[in-house]
């Protein structure tokens, strides 16, 4: 099974249309605007602590894969996939509530990251080891093969996380069991300060993919519609039974690890290099060049969404934090833990005994 090279003319039948060009380019630019303030503002304001991590310059990647799932399918976003969330019906309010540790934030002001996720919007939380990520999404999708459904799950990971055994040992799992899986690796040439050339010999990730018995294919991750089409293949494989694929995408970490790394370890040229790939003017010149969207319905774009960021900023700022009492609860067990609950047989379960 050779390994596929992302093809230089598109296959028309998976390209997006108008309406999708325009929605991507809306979340390219909502994902590096929200992902500015959290880093660049609240955060340097003292108002969010902690690691933020930012996938500035790999937005491609996380927009044109999620805005392809449909109700039922699962993603499981890395930390650096905060188009997953949104695309998937996470909103604003949430999002920023959660980075500010608020009451009402998704984990109630416990964890202030995107360490979140919603079983009702198919979002699966990220695990801080990344790679314990992957079995995971083998396990999801075994549940939908064994209840007959064509849904699939989409995994996302870094080039990094690849040299871990668990992520091997997943891959075999959905390749044997051909299981409706797409692993989507986000390199980004870096994991933390490690160069690629220092990660692994090979010229291109994706031949993990054949030699594990799947489809493998190395993309321009910063070229939205390569990974919309790439996406589009591995989602009808798996819908019709053909199992997972192994789809590696090659963009750019523009930022440092977390905020706290000033990526002093990256060269100045590669950076400049690097800028001028940026997925979002490309997209942009694109649809200029095409007419399907004009400077002006950019610029209203923008604005709508600095509105929607300055809406979601009020509303965590104004958010109240959560009492201190609140800390214990979902800790320890109250009285309707599962080992307190009535057996058939009338006896107590309990941990005790």
């Amino acid at each position: 099974m050779p390994v596929a090279k992302a093809a230089k003319k598109r296959d028309h039948e998976l390209a997006p249309d108008a309406s999708t060009l325009e929605r991507m380019l809306y979340y390219l630019k909502l994902t590096r605007e929200a992902e500015y303030r959290i880093e660049r503002v609240l955060y340097r304001q003292g108002k969010i602590v902690g690691g933020v991590y930012v996938g500035r310059g790999q937005e491609a990647i996380g927009v044109g894969s999620a805005i392809q799932l449909i109700e039922g399918d699962v993603a499981l976003p890395s930390h650096r996939d905060f188009s997953s969330f949104v695309i998937r019906g996470v909103s604003l309010r949430q999002i920023f509530s959660n980075w500010m540790a608020r009451a009402n934030g998704p984990t109630r002001g416990r964890e202030n990251t995107l360490h979140i996720g919603d079983l009702k919007l198919g979002l699966i939380p990220i695990i801080s080891p990344l790679g314990d990520t992957c079995p995971v999404a083998c396990g999801v999708a075994l549940t939908f093969k064994q209840r007959g459904k064509k849904n699939v799950a989409l995994v996302h990971f870094g080039e990094g996380t690849t040299s871990r055994g668990d992520v091997h040992e997943a891959m075999n799992l959905a390749a044997v069991m051909k299981l409706p899986v797409i692993f989507i690796c986000n390199n980004n040439a870096y994991a933390y300060s490690t160069p690629t050339k220092l990660q692994y010999a090979v010229k291109d990730l994706s031949v993990r993919g054949p030699a594990y018995g799947m489809p493998g294919v190395s993309i321009d991750g910063n070229d939205v519609l390569a990974v919309y089409e790439a996406v589009a293949k591995a989602i009808a494989l798996a819908r019709s039974g053909g199992g997972p694929s192994f789809i590696e995408g090659k963009t750019f970490r523009m930022a440092g690890h977390s905020a706290h790394d000033a990526a002093e370890y990256v060269p100045k040229e590669l950076l400049e290099k690097e800028a001028k790939r940026d997925p979002i003017a490309r997209l942009e010149k694109l649809m200029l060049a095409r007419r399907l969207v004009t400077r002006e319905r950019i610029r209203e774009m923008e604005q709508a969404i600095q509105k929607e960021i300055d809406d979601a900023v009020a509303f965590a700022e104004s958010s109240p934090m959560p009492e201190g009492e609140t800390a214990v609860e979902g800790v320890y067990c109250e009285p309707d833990c599962w080992w307190k609950r009535k057996l058939s047989h009338g006896a107590i379960e309990s941990l005790s005994h």
